[in-house]
């Protein structure tokens, strides 16, 4: 792997416009008929904020996706996820994975971004009063809670928000071969450890963080075949099923990434570090199929991985899971 990472937004920007950023690509074209989802602009938003030296393009870019953000929240604290190319909403206000993805994009603003904090905040309030019963609608929910607490420890709100995310979530069995708290892997599965973790850290619960590394370390395990990941398929996994499956999802390795990344800054531990650098390098194509999933040309991220190779079109959850990996290893490298 190059000792140096360096991030292209320039997918992320031709996936862009004036109101969001669309949701699917055919190739590298965005296929503007499909429209635009808070899941993905909510991603876009976390991006974009965490980076720490952003241009012209993306500063005007996270304004853009705050405002989307924004948009989509009810005065009652859900958000609508489907929009239009004709920028209507297409769907009811819920409280399903993008309601989590929307307060843990608002709870970023809030901690990197002061300029845009106050706004910021108080919308995520109005949405962090409701709890779903989603475990990994209240997990991104929770990454969000975590970031307002970095800027205002004190935030009641977003405390009582963890409190409740850890419970829904609940510890890992027992079990040495399972130690997990669903029956089942699914998907972007390690958002449920990093809440875990995030929570008792936040806390100070030391059992409940100690749950944490403890799920982390097992699926870090799991997902690992020899000197490469070999992740979750689309379809999930469970004991006695066939390894590796397929399509595996860059979600998949993002939320993986940022749990590591959290587990590294909490201990210090080598291991979680040079776990960060296998997700970024499974993009490479250190995985499964021996295929990279980086486009170098456009900056943008393949959508799947397959037996034979990859999904050749670039949509934005790929290339911002793509982006968000190399945020994490890049700012690793740098600490070095």
């Amino acid at each position: 792997m190059n000792n140096t990472i360096t991030i292209s937004y320039a997918h992320m920007f031709r996936l862009s416009d004036d109101c969001g950023i669309f949701e699917h690509a055919k190739f590298t074209e965005p296929r503007t008929e499909n429209g635009y989802c808070v899941d993905d602009v909510a991603r876009a938003l976390v991006v974009a904020v965490r980076e720490p030296e952003p241009g012209t393009q993306l500063l005007a870019l996270t304004q853009v996706y705050l405002d989307f953000v924004v948009s989509a929240l009810t005065t009652d604290g859900r958000f609508h996820n489907r929009r239009g190319s004709d920028r209507t909403w297409q769907d009811e206000p819920s409280l399903e994975d993008h309601w989590g993805r929307g307060l843990w994009a608002l709870g970023s603003v809030v901690a990197r971004r002061p300029d845009l904090a106050e706004a910021a905040l108080a919308h995520f309030t109005v949405g962090a009063r409701r709890r779903s019963q989603w475990p990994r609608a209240m997990a991104f929910a929770a990454l969000g809670a975590a970031e307002v607490l970095q800027a205002d420890p004190t935030n009641q709100v977003a405390r009582e928000l963890l409190a409740s995310a850890s419970a829904l979530i609940g510890p890992p069995t027992r079990k040495l071969h399972w130690r997990w708290p669903e029956p089942r892997l699914d998907y972007a599965n390690a958002v449920l450890a990093e809440a875990i973790l995030v929570a008792g850290a936040a806390l100070g619960e030391e059992r409940t963080h100690a749950d944490g590394l403890v799920m982390l370390r097992w699926l870090l395990e799991v997902e690992t075949a020899g000197d490469h990941l070999s992740v979750t398929p689309v379809d999930g996994w469970t004991t006695g099923e066939l390894r590796p499956g397929f399509d595996q999802q860059p979600i998949e390795v993002a939320s993986l990434a940022d749990a590591c990344a959290r587990a590294y800054d909490q201990t210090g531990d080598q291991r979680w570090k040079d776990a960060v650098l296998l997700c970024d390098s499974w993009f490479r194509g250190a995985n499964d199929a021996g295929t990279p999933l980086l486009d170098e040309v456009s900056g943008g991220c393949c959508d799947g991985l397959e037996p034979t190779g990859r999904n050749e079109n670039q949509g934005a959850e790929s290339t911002l899971a793509l982006i968000s990996t190399q945020q994490q290893a890049r700012r690793l490298q740098r600490e070095r």
